[in-house]
C-alpha cells in the first residue's frame, strides 16, 4: 500500500511542475499566474522599505519584501536605511523548456547523505528576526551591554507573541555575527565590515535564547556577498576579494546587476559555504540551519546570462544550463545537510523558499527533490504571503499544494507567514483582523508542523496590534 501511495504522490507532483512552458495545452498552475517575473527575494529588497522573507505577489502588486523593513527600523526609532536594491525579475523564456521533476540530481561525488529523523516534540511557532533587527550602526552606544539589552527585548517579545523558536540571521551579506575564519564581521554591527564588535553576538544570542526557553535556528544567505549599499564597503578579507585577487578563482564570484553573488559553479565555493556554515555548527549549540529564498538571482534557464559560463564549459557537464544551474544548488544543498548531519546529527537544517513554485524553479530552487527525495532537508517552510481569498494565490490552495510535495520520510511541513503584511489595506488583508490565526488554524488542519512569522519587528507593532492579539489568544489561551 505504502508503494502505491509514493507511486501516486510522483504522479502527483509531476503533475503539478507542469507548467506553461511544458504543457501549453494544459491549465495553469494557481502559482503560475502570479507574476513569475518578479523578483526571486527574502528579507532584502529594498531595505529602506522592507527585510522581509517574501515571493512574488501578482502584476499589480510589489514585491512582499519591499514593504517590511521601514516598520521595523521605524519601530526602534531608527533612521531609515539605504534603499537596497530588489533582486532582478526573473525572465521566463519560451524557448527553454521546463524542468521536469527528476532530471536533476546530485554528481555520484557527493552523494546525498541518508536521512537522519529529527524528534520534533512541539509545534513550531518561529519568528524570523533579520539583520536589520540586529542593528547597532545607528546606535549611540554600540557596547556589548547594549547589543544584549536589543537582543533580550527580541527574546521578550517574542516569548510573549507564544513563539518557541528565533531565526536568526547569522550571514546575510558574505558577513558573519561571529568570529569567522572563513568571512568578515558583518558592518551591521561596528559600521564597517570586518571590524569586530569586540565581543562575540552569536554566542549570547544563543545562550539568552536558551535561557528563555526557546530554540535558535542559524540563517544564513548562502551566495549574497553585496546588494546596494549592503555593505557599503566590502572588507578586505571578504571571499569577494581574497578571490579576485587570485587567477585561479577570478570567476568564484559574479556581479549582477550591481550585486556581488558566489558562484555556485563551482566545487570550490560549494565547500567553502559548506564549510563557513560547519563553523557554527561546531562551535555554537544552534538548534537548526535554515536558508532562504535566495539562490541564483537571474532565471537559471537563460541562456543570455553568461556570468558562469567559465564554470559550466570547465564542469564538462552534458546537462542544459538550466539543469546544471540548479544541479549546483542541489549539490550545495544536499552538502550541508550531509555537513549538519556527520557534525551534530541533531541539528536541523531547513530551506523557506518562495510560495510561488515556478520562481523557485526559475530561481534553481529544486523544491520537488527537496521535498521528496532523502538527504536534502529536514524541513520546508514556504512562504505563502497571501489571504485566503487572493485572486492568483489563495491562501489554502497554495497551502495544499505544497502540503502534498512533501512526501519523503522525516521532512517537516512549516509554512511562512506574512505578519508583516496584517493591517495593511491591499490585496485582501483589510477585511478582516484575525487572518494570521485563521491561517495557523489551516496550518494545523492540514497537518501540518508548525508555522513561522515575518517578522519580529511585527509581533509589538500598531499597525499589527488586532492581528496579534487574536493570535496570542490562540497560542497562549
Amino acid at each position: 500500500m505504502k508503494k502505491w501511495r509514493k507511486i501516486a504522490a510522483a504522479v502527483l507532483a509531476a503533475a503539478m511542475l507542469c507548467t506553461t512552458a511544458a504543457c501549453s495545452g494544459s491549465p495553469q498552475q494557481v502559482e503560475d499566474s502570479v507574476v513569475t517575473s518578479s523578483s526571486v527575494s527574502s528579507e532584502t529588497a529594498s531595505e529602506s522599505s522592507s527585510s522581509a522573507l517574501t515571493e512574488p505577489e501578482s502584476a499589480q502588486e510589489p514585491e512582499s519584501s519591499q514593504i517590511a523593513q521601514a516598520t521595523e527600523e521605524d519601530s526602534s526609532a531608527q533612521a531609515p536605511a539605504a534603499p537596497e536594491d530588489s533582486q532582478p525579475p526573473v525572465e521566463t523564456e519560451s524557448s527553454e523548456s521546463a524542468l521536469t521533476e527528476g532530471t536533476v540530481s546530485s554528481p555520484s561525488y557527493n552523494e546525498p547523505a541518508a536521512a537522519t529523523p529529527v524528534v520534533q516534540e512541539e509545534e513550531m511557532r518561529a519568528v524570523w528576526v533579520p539583520f536589520l533587527s540586529l542593528d547597532m550602526t545607528k546606535e549611540t552606544d554600540k557596547s556589548y551591554t547594549a547589543f544584549q539589552k536589543k537582543f533580550n527585548d527580541i527574546i521578550a517579545k517574542a516569548k510573549a507573541s507564544g513563539a518557541n523558536t528565533l531565526v536568526v540571521h547569522v550571514r546575510s551579506h558574505g558577513d558573519a555575527y561571529y568570529p569567522s575564519s572563513y568571512y568578515p564581521w558583518t558592518h551591521f554591527l561596528s559600521g564597517t565590515q570586518g571590524v569586530g564588535p569586540g565581543y562575540d553576538p552569536l554566542a549570547y544570542m544563543v545562550s539568552a535564547t536558551h535561557q528563555a526557553g526557546l530554540k535558535f535556528h542559524a540563517w544564513f544567505n548562502p551566495l549574497r556577498i553585496k546588494a546596494g549599499n549592503y555593505p557599503p564597503v566590502v572588507a578586505s578579507n571578504s571571499p569577494y576579494n581574497l578571490w579576485k585577487s587570485d587567477p585561479t578563482k577570478a570567476n568564484w564570484t559574479f556581479t549582477h546587476n550591481g550585486s556581488i553573488y558566489m558562484n555556485p559553479g563551482y566545487s570550490g565555493v560549494r565547500d567553502y559555504i559548506v564549510n563557513g556554515i560547519k563553523e557554527v555548527v561546531q562551535k555554537y549549540d544552534v538548534d537548526g540551519v535554515q536558508f532562504d529564498d535566495y539562490f541564483y538571482p537571474f532565471n537559471v534557464n537563460s541562456t543570455d546570462v553568461t556570468l558562469d559560463q567559465a564554470a559550466y564549459q570547465q564542469s564538462g557537464s552534458t546537462l542544459s544550463i538550466g539543469a546544471w544551474r540548479t544541479q549546483n544548488i542541489n549539490s550545495l544543498v544536499s552538502s550541508v545537510y550531509k555537513m549538519i548531519k556527520e557534525t551534530k546529527p541533531n541539528v536541523v537544517f531547513g530551506i523557506s523558499p518562495q510560495g510561488n513554485i515556478t520562481n523557485d524553479l526559475n530561481a534553481g530552487a529544486d523544491v520537488y527533490t527537496w521535498c521528496s527525495q532523502p538527504g536534502y532537508i529536514d524541513y520546508i517552510c514556504p512562504q505563502i504571503y497571501w489571504t485566503y481569498d487572493h485572486p492568483t494565490a489563495p491562501f489554502e490552495t497554495l497551502a495544499k499544494k505544497w502540503k502534498s510535495l512533501v512526501t519523503a520520510d522525516n521532512v517537516k511541513m512549516y509554512i511562512g507567514l506574512a505578519l508583516y503584511k496584517a493591517g495593511t489595506d491591499s490585496n485582501g488583508w483589510e477585511k478582516a483582523d484575525n487572518i494570521i490565526a485563521q491561517q495557523i488554524q489551516t496550518t494545523r488542519s492540514l497537518d501540518c508542523d508548525g508555522f513561522m512569522l515575518y517578522s519580529w519587528a511585527y509581533l509589538d507593532n500598531p499597525q499589527t496590534a488586532k492581528e496579534m492579539a487574536n493570535v496570542k489568544k490562540l497560542l497562549n489561551g
